[in-house]
């Protein structure tokens, strides 16, 4: 009878030593790990982990996340999102549609019939509802793009924390940390017209998830960018085009360098990822140094990344392209461009082809190794250039550099499990 007793007293004793809700662990003041690729360059990767405690913010809207935001501001910060934070919200908080920042008299159905090329042709839209819409813009700009200033960190609180239509801009700031965020539905009330663009025309958004513009030592880790919620392939068509609403899920441009992109998911969009914005602009030669390891990139139809005249690590990373999805490429070689990549793993139907896997636009290198394509090995540098034999698109392996910082790189395979179950907002271990 004792022994019964003590046995009950010890069970009884281990479930009251068990914590019944077990805290997070607190990732704010967390900074980017040594040689963790081309953000860990020189000092380093810090955002505001020096902040005080007056600027230590928990925010639960948009108007707590602009104040925390503080205009850009240079001041170390920490910033802590909790729960789901609308961008298009008045100040009071109610929801904003497209109706509401229409102005000026613009409406899509007079746009659609003003600039028709049937009749208006193949000139600039230009008049009063090409006007109307650019006021229009204008006023949804002012409420979702939000500034990030330099020496600041952005986390999600636990496993569900989301910013909604929210343009995450860092211009021309350094030491930005942004990590654990769900980044969804960057949504454009009011693309714009462009005859000309493509041959056939299209349609140009203005939002991305987040834009690194001018931007140095950037670190963004575990978070999920999708336009979940309004898929551009539900969208209707317009002038035999797609009325897309959605612009990049993460566009690193303009001069932006030293950046680091880690355990993150890109996921149900058309253009993921631009490297470098224009063939012209010379300026960012020696810049647009960035390193993408064990990412997903999953129902993406191409730009992951696309890239110009960077130096860009592409390691340990997952490709996942669904059965009946759109797809057209995932390393995009541009002008001047020398991507490294190493053991990424890509699943695709059977109708795509190794071959499909890249596309080059006057790029003229790509290195690549470890490789595997729906579980086997392959060499995607031997097999375009065979495809391609002959032609001004041919690639060499010589990028011209070798990356020195970066973590253990793993296999292919091991990289792809570990990637399918770690990768995304709300997996920080």
């Amino acid at each position: 009878m004792r022994l019964r007793q003590i046995a009950v007293a010890t069970v009884v004793l281990g479930v009251l030593c068990v914590p019944a809700h077990a805290e997070a662990r607190d990732i704010s003041r967390d900074t980017l790990p040594a040689n963790d690729g081309w953000a860990a360059y020189g000092t380093g990767t810090t955002g505001g982990s020096a902040a005080d405690d007056a600027h230590v913010h928990t925010v639960t809207d948009r108007a707590g996340l602009v104040r925390a935001l503080d205009g850009g501001s240079d001041t170390p910060k920490i910033i802590k999102v909790a729960g789901t934070i609308d961008a298009n919200t008045d100040d009071d908080g109610h929801h904003l549609d497209c109706a509401d920042y229409a102005t000026d008299g613009y409406s899509l159905k007079k746009y659609l019939a003003a600039y028709d090329p049937r009749t208006w042709g193949s000139a600039k839209p230009s008049g009063a509802q090409e006007d109307a819409r650019q006021a229009s813009a204008a006023r949804q700009a002012e409420r979702v793009t939000l500034p990030v200033g330099s020496n600041t960190t952005i986390v999600g609180l636990g496993d569900s924390a989301v910013l909604k239509g929210v343009n995450l801009q860092v211009k021309n700031a350094n030491n930005v940390i942004i990590r654990n965020l769900d980044l969804r539905d960057a949504y454009d009330c009011f693309p714009v017209w462009q005859p000309n663009t493509g041959g056939l025309g299209d349609w140009k958004t203005s939002y991305d998830n987040i834009w690194l513009t001018g931007a140095t030592h950037v670190w963004i880790d575990h978070v999920t960018a999708s336009d979940k919620g309004h898929p551009d392939a539900d969208e209707p068509t317009y002038f035999a085009r797609n009325y897309l609403r959605h612009d990049g899920l993460l566009d690193i441009t303009n001069g932006s360098d030293l950046v680091t992109v880690s355990w993150s998911r890109f996921q149900d969009h058309d253009k993921a990822m631009l490297i470098g914005n224009s063939d012209s602009a010379t300026g960012d030669r020696g810049k647009l140094r960035v390193t993408l390891h064990h990412n997903q990139f999953e129902s993406v139809v191409q730009r992951a990344p696309r890239v110009r005249f960077g130096q860009v690590h592409v390691y340990d990373n997952r490709y996942v392209v669904p059965e009946g999805s759109e797809y057209r490429y995932s390393l995009g070689v541009s002008t001047e461009s020398g991507i490294y990549a190493e053991n990424n793993a890509f699943h695709t139907p059977g109708h795509i082809e190794v071959v499909d896997l890249v596309k080059s636009w006057n790029g003229t290198a790509l290195h690549q190794t470890g490789t595997l394509f729906n579980g086997y090995p392959v060499d995607l540098l031997a097999i375009y250039d065979a495809y391609n034999s002959g032609s001004e698109r041919d690639l060499t392996a010589d990028v011209g550099w070798t990356p020195t910082l970066h973590g253990k790189i793993d296999s292919a395979a091991t990289a792809d499990r570990e990637v399918a179950r770690g990768a995304g907002a709300g997996r920080i271990p």
